[in-house]
């Protein structure tokens, strides 16, 4: 019997042959993992997405290494198939005692949360970026590359006029690496793949199919344009274009894309209500995305669906629409804000005025066309 176990091949399952059924010793598929790495990135779902973007310049500073991602659980499905990823896991009590056991060569903590920065802290490793946990358990940078994006994070000043750097570029700091434009990536599963199709088809839409979401995260307030906007909006797309507008959103939405139906005097249709890679897929399958600063318009902007992406109380100049969209931004004098509540009328989301969203959506779709 041979003694060799190569307990660092990335095919090794410890319970079980591998893929290839035979023993290690003189194996020719042997795929040692080479540089560890753990990135810890939890919250929000769409944040979540959107990080994505560091990944293939991590794999190009360490072409031979494993990759292990940490997110809680309702994001686990937005990263669970991307190629870069070799173990995506969610954020519960067995996950984080496998990983404390464990040594990585980097860890890379991106939230500037407490409980993620505690797992930082106590994850065994060469080389820590990001932010940890301070001895007051407080937020607090544990590399020179996390500087910018906390003290962004602590001035109104800096994040909503001073800074002009996008989002993908401030985290690919933070983790050390050359970005060269890498968009977000996401693959979606075959069955929501076909679950879109299958969805599409049925409501025979005439194109451009336009998608318009209607919900937003109830973290910021006024995320989330009218109603009596998105409906003056599809009977345009119907009526100027000869398109269909696929009203979206998720359950807390259902009232709001009921009202926006009857407000559209029924010319629009209703998405109805799905998983959240069924959701994804459908957004896939769209000629063009209308959405508030949320989990919809990350998901757009992964797939490469063009986007007309609407900002108020959030800083535009963080999303990058790479080139595949247009961005509307509020002229309100308070905006942006990042209030968790407001009592402004009319409110920054109310300036943004049908034309110049519909004059959007037109230039979208025609540099598509070009």
């Amino acid at each position: 019997m041979a003694d060799t176990v190569r307990f660092d091949c990335r095919l090794y399952l410890g319970d079980r042959p591998c893929c290839w059924g035979g023993e290690c010793d003189g194996c020719a598929h042997y795929q040692p993992m080479g540089t560890r790495l753990l990135i810890i990135k939890l919250a929000a779902a769409g944040d979540v997405l959107r990080t994505t973007s560091i990944l293939e310049p991590l794999k190009r500073k360490y072409p031979q290494s494993h990759v292990t991602w940490v997110t809680d659980a309702n994001a686990l499905p937005l990263i669970a198939l991307n190629p870069y990823i070799d173990r995506a896991v969610a954020f519960e009590f067995d996950v984080t005692l496998t990983l404390i056991a464990q040594r990585f060569d980097v860890v890379i903590c991106l939230d500037k949360e407490p409980r993620a920065g505690a797992l930082m802290n106590i994850a065994t490793a060469d080389h820590k970026l990001g932010f940890g946990l301070s001895e007051w358990g407080t937020t607090e940078p544990a590399s020179g590359g996390a500087q910018y994006d906390l003290h962004l994070g602590l001035s109104d000043e800096r994040k909503f006029n001073e800074n002009e750097r996008t989002y993908p570029e401030i985290f690919c700091e933070i983790a050390e690496v050359d970005y060269a434009g890498e968009p977000y990536l996401l693959v979606l599963p075959d069955e929501s793949i076909e679950y879109a199709s299958k969805f599409v088809d049925a409501i025979s839409p005439a194109t451009p199919l336009v998608g318009l979401n209607v919900g937003a995260g109830r973290v910021f307030a006024n995320k989330a344009w009218t109603r009596s906007g998105h409906a003056a909006l599809v009977e345009r797309i119907t009526n100027d274009l000869g398109g269909t507008g696929l009203i979206l959103g998720g359950s807390d939405e259902q009232e709001a894309i009921a009202d926006i139906v009857s407000l559209s005097k029924g010319v629009g249709i209703a998405g109805g209500h799905h998983t959240l890679m069924d959701f994804a897929a459908i957004v896939g399958r769209l000629d063009a995305l209308v959405t508030g600063d949320t989990m919809a318009l990350h998901i757009a902007v992964a797939l490469g669906v063009p986007t007309v992406a609407l900002f108020g109380p959030t800083a535009h100049q963080e999303i990058d629409l790479f080139a595949r969209g247009s961005k509307v931004v509020s002229t309100a004098d308070c905006a942006p804000c990042y209030r968790r509540s407001c009592d402004v009328s009319p409110s920054c989301m109310d300036t943004i005025g049908v034309a110049e969203v519909f004059a959007a959506l037109v230039e979208t779709l025609e540099s598509e066309d070009q």
